[in-house]
Order: structure tokens, then sequence, then C-alpha cells
């Protein structure tokens, strides 16, 4: 079936999808690629089709998400590629879109910033709706990444990205709260906010969308692939020159706040899907960084209580293989204010206290392992 992409209101090319796989058969038409998604390679004045699929496979739900066979049997559909024309690609995230050419919608009469959704799709990836019924899949879950179980849905007239944890200890939420403490009490970056609900004794984290119908998220991963990589440079210096080249101010200092503040949660899952910067999709112009997001898988999330310890190798992405050595790229330490974190620990005990899922002796050792690692970042300052 022939669609145009689009970019808010602007064509951008015109597709042949498969509709049983998902699949962009074929490129049949350009006309501004100035308004391609970032880091799409141009091959003789036309779009790669492969790295054109790979940016549209990853808008779909992962096939890693917890849940995600038993909800596409409820879905009744396949493969999560399926879901994205249920929902003609449209997102949260952005303003791309795909536009059935035979008969075409307006982006106003049609996004999901402005009009109403379906709750069928977010509660079928949360084991929340009846096999069998009639779902309606116009949703914007079908475009959300990760691993974990999440789903938006609107409260009080805000678009709202609720989140789960992972078993045993349901740890993730909690931990996008305390992070949330975290940045407040630095108060050295933009970041986003979370709070915590409960339903049926499991924690869920909440956050309301930092996108607007003007702008769009822009991985990491797509800034860092819209040039080729020298050899002689490291990841690191190569992800700078990518934002230099495309314009993105404030990207360095906010890379120091950013590998400062995973050091501190001891952050094993900083990889360039979770970070990211901000574009206007009308004038495309850059903003500048993302506020700082999906932190939650941190702070020894699936350790045993045994291997909680704040002097441990912590792994870390995306520059190096350890916190250790990350930390090393953030330059002086000297604008962080210490004595505000003084009794962070305190405040996660009390988040701790009040999960059936974690007990006294693990609630000890990650307030101590996050009293440690703070406690080494203050070292490290002041060497």
């Amino acid at each position: 079936m022939i669609y145009t992409l689009m970019n808010k209101h602007t064509p951008v090319v015109e597709l042949n999808i498969d509709e049983e796989t998902g699949a962009i058969l074929k490129v049949t038409q350009v006309v501004h690629p100035e308004y391609l998604p970032v880091g799409i390679a141009m091959i003789k004045g036309v779009p790669d089709r492969k790295s054109l699929n790979d940016w549209w496979r990853g808008r779909s739900i992962p096939a890693s998400r917890s849940g995600i066979r038993e909800a596409l049997e409820i879905l009744n559909v396949s493969y999560t590629e399926q879901l994205l024309t249920k929902c003609y690609g449209l997102s949260l995230s952005d303003q791309y879109w795909i536009n059935p050419k035979a008969h075409p919608f307006k982006w106003e009469d049609i996004n999901f910033f402005h009009n109403p959704f379906s709750d069928d799709v977010g509660n079928a990836l949360f084991g929340q709706a009846t096999p069998g019924s009639e779902l309606d899949l116009l949703s914007p879950c079908n475009t959300s990444d990760g691993w974990l179980r999440k789903k938006w849905k609107i409260i009080d007239g805000e678009r709202c990205l609720i989140k789960s944890g992972s078993n045993p200890f349901q740890q993730e939420p909690l931990n996008e709260v305390i992070a949330t403490s975290l940045h407040r009490r630095l108060n050295c970056g933009a970041y986003v906010p979370y709070r915590l609900i409960w339903e049926d004794q499991i924690p869920y984290s909440i956050c309301e969308n930092i996108i607007t119908p003007e702008t769009e998220l822009v991985s990491a991963y797509h800034i860092y692939r819209s040039q080729k990589k020298r050899n002689h440079h490291s990841v690191y210096e190569h992800f700078l020159l990518c934002c230099e080249h495309l314009g993105i101010p404030g990207i360095k200092e906010f890379l120091n706040y950013l590998l400062a503040f995973d050091f501190l949660i001891a952050n094993t899952d900083r990889h360039f899907g979770n970070f990211g910067a901000i574009r206007n999709v009308d004038t495309l112009a850059w903003a500048g960084p993302a506020p700082i997001y999906d932190s939650g898988t941190s702070l020894w999330h699936d350790q045993v209580t045994g291997a909680i310890h704040p002097g441990g190798e912590a792994s870390s992405y995306p520059f190096r293989p350890t916190h250790a050595q990350q930390i090393a790229l953030a330059g002086s330490l000297d604008w962080i204010d210490f004595s505000a974190l003084r009794d962070i620990d305190e405040e996660f005990r009390v988040f701790l206290s009040a999960s059936p899922y974690i007990d006294e002796a693990r609630t000890d050792a990650l307030c101590q392992g996050l009293k440690g690692r703070v406690r080494q970042l203050e070292q490290l300052a002041l060497q």
C-alpha cells in the first residue's frame, strides 16, 4: 500500500509498505528530503531503504518487551511491526506518521497530542485486556520502545507515560522517583519528573510527556548515525562531532551532568536510545538536549542483596565500559553541591520501605550503596 511519510504537515517521501510485515518495500517518490528523520542515509538523492526500514522498525514495540507475546495474542497480530500501520506510525515522541495516499487524513484530525486515543493496546500490554474482544488499535503505545511494560494514558487532559518494574524486586519505578529527587537537589540540569503510583500493590512510575505538537525527540542513536565515524575518534568524540555538525547547542555541558548523575545512581543502561535532543519540527532548529529521562535501570535494581556495593565495578554505557572510566570524560565536578545530597539515602529509605518486594536487609544495602556513590563522587571532585 502506498503511504506518504509526513513530518506533521510536510510530505517527506512516498513509500510502498507491506501491510502483512510492516516493512518498507520501496521509496516511490522523494518530496522534501530535508525533513527526513535524522540519521537516514541518502544514496544518489534517494533515502536508503535499509536505513529507512531500520528507523521504521525502531518505532515499533521491541520483541524483547516483557509480556509482549501474550499481548500480541490478545491484539490478534503476529508481529509488533504490524501495529505500526494500525496507528499510521503516529507517536507522542515526534510528528512523523504515514498518510494513506488513497484516503489521506489531516494531521489535526489524527494526531495523539490533540485527539483521544484507545486504551486497548496499553491494557493489553499490561495484561489487562480481554482476549477475543474487539479492540481499537489506534494508540501511541504501538510506537513505544523499551523492554519494560509501559503505556500511554490521558490523565486529567495530560498525556502520561506509565511504566512498570521487573521481577523480583519491582524497583525501577522507585528508582525513577529517587532520581527525580536527585535532579531536584543537584539543580543543574533539565530532567523529566516522575512520581510513583500503586495499583494492586504493584508500583508504577508516571511522567507527563515532554514533547509538544511543535517538537520532536531525536535519540542519541540517530544523532550518532548522522555522520560516518572515523577510526581514530572515540565513541564520545564522534558523538560530540555529530552534535556540532548538526548544530545542537549545549551538548558538552549536558553530557558532563549526565555522566555525573549516572555515576551517582550506578546506571547500567544509559544507551543511545534513552537520551537525545529536541528539534522543532516546523523550522528544523535544534532546541538543545532533551531533559534526562528513563533512569530506572540503576541502583542495583536486578542484583541480589549481597551483590550491592557502592565500590563495585559498575558497568556503564554508552561511552566507556565502567563508570570509573566514564566519569573521567565529565571534566570538573566543582559544580556539584554535595551538601544538598547529604540525606538522600534516608529519602530513598522511605520509598523502599513502602514496597512489599524489598525487605529490610535490601533496603539497608541500597541506602548504603547510594550514600557510598555520593561519597565516591565527592572524593573524585576533590582530586
